[in-house]
Formats: C-alpha cells, structure tokens, sequence
C-alpha cells in the first residue's frame, strides 16, 4: 500500500507535455516535580542556565527550550499571493515575493505553504482559471515558481498549490470552444436537455444553469443553451463523466508534480458530482465523487507516490448531524479532508470560554477516518480560511480568546493550516475581498514591499504588522510561533491517538495524546478566572511533570494544577 504521509520524495523534473490542447503553452522546558529533591536539582539547574526565574514559588516563563530532538512541526500556511508581497513595485503580490518571505515562514516554524490559486484568470481570486498549464503573469513565471520550489525545498517547507478542476473560467479556451455543438471540447461541460428545471438551485445555493448567450440587457437570449455552473456563471462546470475530461486533468496534476510542486490542495471536491441542492446526501454522488478522486489520486502516483494531497470537503446541511459518513469516504484516495467541524466548535469553545466535546468529537471522528483509511489519514485542522471571516473577526476583536482558539489548535494531532495574517490577529469581514486584504509587513501600509491592490476595511493601526510584533515579545506572532515550536518538541502533539479527559472545571479543556514513546496530558484554561484542578492517575497512567505552559503563574504541586486564566499547560 502506499505510504500516507506528507514525506516528499525529491521532486521528479520531467519535460512539459507537448500538446494541441489550447490551454497548454510549448522550556520553556519547565519541570516542575513533587519530590523536593528533584524540583531543588532542576530549578538549580535553570537558574544556573538562565532558562528560569523564581519570585514566591512562582515560575515565569523563558523562552521555550527542550532537550527533546527538534523536527518538523507539520504546520501549513495559506498564502494569497496577490495580498503577500511585492517585488516590483506594481502593488500586487508576486512569486518572488513568496520567496523574498520564505525566511519569516521558517522563523515561525513553518513546514509546508499552500498557494491559492497560480495559474491565469480573469478574476482576483483565481478559482475560475483559463489555463492549467501557466502562471498567472502578474504573479511571475514558470522559472519564478520553480525558484520558489528551490528556495522552498532548501529551507525544508514544501509547497502545494491550489488545483480548481471542478469548473473553469468562462473565459477558458475549452469553454469558448464547447459552445460549438461540433468542438471536441462540447461535452468537456455539462449542456441543459429538454426536460432540464432550469430554475434549478446548486448545491451552492445559487442557480444551477446559465444561459451562453445574453442580450445586452443580462437576459437569456432567445434559444440560447442552458450550462451548469454551480458557482456562478463566470465557471462553467467541468463534466467528469467525459474520458477525456478525466484524462486531462489528472495530465494536468502529472504537470505540475513534474515541476516540483509537492502536492494540492483540491477546490470544492465535493463538488465533481454534487451539483445540485437535491444531489447533497445521497450515497450515489458520494461514490462517484470518490471514485473520481481514486482514479486522480492514481494517476497522481505514477509521478510521486508521496504527493500531499488534502480536499476541500465541506459539509452541506444534509450531512451536518453526520460528517463523519461524509468525509471518511474521502480519505481512501485523498490524505486529508479539512476538518471544517472541528473548526467551528474550536471558535465556539473559546468565545463561549466553555468545554465543548472538542476532544470526543475528534476522537470519534479519527476513529472513522482510521477505519475508512486503513489507517493512513492526516487530519487537516485549522481555525478559518479564504471563504470565512477571520478568527479575530468571529471572535468579536478578543485577543484573549484568539489565543486560547490558536492554543487548541496547535496541540491537537494533526497538519494545522494557518491562514496569512492570522499570526498577527488581522480582522476581516465578509464579502471575500475583504478576507484577502494585503498582508502587512510593515507599520505603514506604504512602505516598499506592502501589496497595494485593495485598501484596508479593517483599519488596524500599524502595531498589527509583522516589524511591530516581531520585537513585541508579548504579541500575537510571538504567541503562535511559542505554539508552533512546541509541536516540533513534542512529536505527540502532531502525531498521537486523542483521548478526551474530563476534569472538574467546565473551563478547563483536557485530552490525552499518546504515541509510540510519550503520553502527554494538554489543559486549557479557557477562562477569565484562575482555575485548580486535581491532577491525579488517568486510565493508570501518571502525570507528574509540566513540560510546557503558555504564562508565568501556573503552580503544580501534590496533585494540584494551578492555571491563570487563559493559560495552556503540557504535562508529562
């Protein structure tokens, strides 16, 4: 079986496909024991070190150090190249730009980038792409991404991009050609028949058919054919139940595996099949979606059988008392389905600074996933994305509950994604422009460099820029990079089995994660107030050492767990 796991073998550099095709171009190591003795040796031993300070029996936290072996920490980060960085002055962020920051990526402890949509489009976001083959221009090109790859594969961090292969652009070759009732590409897209309701809603929730052609006015002219396009007009939908469809696409994944990239992240994939509001639920569109993505997934390993692939798999209302029936099925040819439940109660929990069944749902919900996989899944959580508004934003501005989002986050197993700016607490409401504002480096959104495609509608002062919080020692950024650093200390917060524990506090969030060398016992304090807890045996296993804490003031002695409020501890 092949392995499931993101480990990229080198990239294999083939020569481009030669095609007709019109879109083809040529510690805080803190120990704190029980035993006197030992507590004495160690904090001496700190103290010694400069690690460690000591006023009333307290401890204040140094920076984060440990003797275990530091590896990666598996963390992925969403990056909107046209808001990240530019290179050349003309206000849009570009590839070089995504290579001129791949330092900063590394300082916060990142392992792999995704890269929202590269290839040509007529639209600012790029999810209704022209050409598979090429790079968008105001981004770069084909040698500009591939030095991107170089720079990125040095520095250890893999890169995937966007891969939008439900639908194209309008504006596609193939499209433009399909309307000809006599093109090859005719059947490429999905033509209403006479008996098609073409008042019809998608499983977007917008109208499901297009007229072709329209008068001047906007209105269907008269005998124009009707097309699906589940998101909109502007993206006619690709039909998959052609040969030829499939065929180019899974060329098009081959494509970009031979140029190095390390894998995608595919773009509503639940949508191959699930086109309508009356297709959502049924298990028959549910097998042909899989079956779609096996044959992709297959051809994708005659190229590099350690491809990252990770699915955007929502939810629709159907399924929402289930998801589990919904994603695991995905799991057999993809390595991760984003885990959009997890994420909702992750906000939910922390605004309401209130126990949710955080960690039973996820066990159950790996248990599926463990089952449908043969074991060989990686769970993709995160907090928001390019489609939501940003965490500070649900979080009604509460830095103290985007904190403690970010901490449960970054200690549950799994490959977090992190969204650009998210690190800095940047706000954001919809429509979608306004969650893909430029991203700021700088206190003043004119220095050089700053992307200038779109003004700002959050107006955050410029102490919410990467050059002030990098020398903040209590921001936001030095927070998640605090977070990201324990995950590469402790391989159990990536990779272990959860277990949900239930401690006396309906504040206090508690799970167990186990691997094949440590078990460790990870509480949040989600609260306002300091909280205490008994720390006793759990399911015969003993934890008597806190490895990590998030603040100065926790205290742990007989039994007794003391956390400030708003305060994360690992122990051991």
């Amino acid at each position: 079986m092949r392995p499931r796991t993101c480990r990229a073998a080198a990239a294999n550099r083939m020569n481009p496909v030669v095609t007709s095709d019109p879109f083809l171009p040529p510690l805080e190591l803190l120990v704190i024991r029980h035993s006197r003795i030992v507590t004495i040796i160690l904090v001496a031993a700190l103290l010694t070190a400069g690690m460690l300070s000591v006023a009333h029996g307290r401890t204040s936290p140094a920076q984060a150090t440990t003797t275990h072996k530091s590896t990666s920490s598996g963390v992925w980060y969403e990056i909107f190249v046209r808001s990240w960085y530019d290179t050349n002055g003309d206000g849009i962020g570009d590839l070089n730009g995504v290579t001129a920051k791949l330092d900063y990526l590394k300082s916060l402890g990142i392992s792999g980038i995704w890269l929202m949509p590269i290839n040509p489009s007529p639209s600012y976001h790029g999810y209704d792409v022209s050409n598979y083959y090429g790079i968008n221009p105001q981004y770069g090109t084909m040698a500009d991404f591939q030095r991107l790859l170089r720079e990125a594969h040095k520095r250890g961090i893999k890169v995937i991009m966007d891969l939008v292969i439900n639908h194209t652009s309008s504006q596609a070759p193939w499209f433009k050609a399909a309307q000809n009732p006599h093109s090859r590409y005719h059947d490429w897209y999905t033509w209403a028949g006479p008996k098609t309701d073409l008042h019809a809603i998608s499983a977007a929730g917008g109208p499901a058919w297009h007229a072709a052609v329209v008068s001047a006015d906007g209105k269907p002219a008269a005998g124009s054919p009707y097309y699906l396009g589940v998101f909109g007009r502007n993206m006619p939908d690709l039909n998959y139940d052609d040969p030829a469809v499939r065929r180019e696409m899974i060329k098009v994944g081959q494509f970009w595996l031979k140029k190095g990239v390390d894998g995608f992240r595919l773009d509503a994939a639940r949508h191959i099949y699930d086109n309508l509001a009356s297709d959502d639920g049924k298990p028959s569109t549910l097998r042909k979606n899989v079956a779609w993505w096996s044959a992709f997934r297959h051809g994708l390993d005659a190229i590099n059988r350690h491809a990252y692939v990770v699915g955007e798999v929502t939810v629709p209302p159907a399924a929402a008392a289930h998801p589990d029936a919904l994603l695991a099925p995905y799991l057999k040819p993809l390595d991760s389905v984003f885990n959009f439940p997890l994420a909702t109660q992750l906000i939910d929990s922390a605004r309401q600074e209130k126990v949710l069944p955080i960690a039973a749902t996820l066990s159950r919900s790996r248990a599926a996933y463990r089952a449908a996989s043969g074991d060989h899944f990686i769970d993709a959580t995160f907090l928001s994305n390019h489609d939501q508004n940003r965490v500070l934003s649900q979080l009604d501005g509460n830095l103290q509950h985007m904190r403690m989002a970010a901490a449960m986050l970054l200690t549950l197993p799994g490959r977090p994604f992190i969204y650009y700016g998210e690190e800095l607490g940047v706000l954001g409401h919809k429509p979608d422009p306004d969650l893909r504002e430029p991203m700021r480096w700088d206190r003043s959104p004119d220095a050089p460099g700053e992307a200038r495609w779109k003004a700002s509608t959050s107006h955050q002062a410029g102490d919410i820029s990467v050059a002030a919080e990098q020398v903040n020692p209590d921001s936001l950024l030095h927070f998640y990079r605090m977070l990201i650093s324990w995950r590469s200390q402790l391989p159990a917060l990536r990779d272990g089995r959860i277990h949900a524990v239930s401690l006396s506090s309906d504040h206090l969030l508690a799970y167990r994660l186990d691997d094949a060398s440590s078990h460790l016992l990870v509480i949040h304090n989600l609260s306002s107030t300091p909280q205490t807890t008994r720390i006793d045996d759990l399911d015969g296993r003993h934890f008597d050492v806190v490895v990590l804490h998030s603040k100065a003031g926790v205290t742990f002695k007989h039994g007794s767990l003391n956390l400030p409020a708003y305060t994360s501890v690992v122990l051991q």
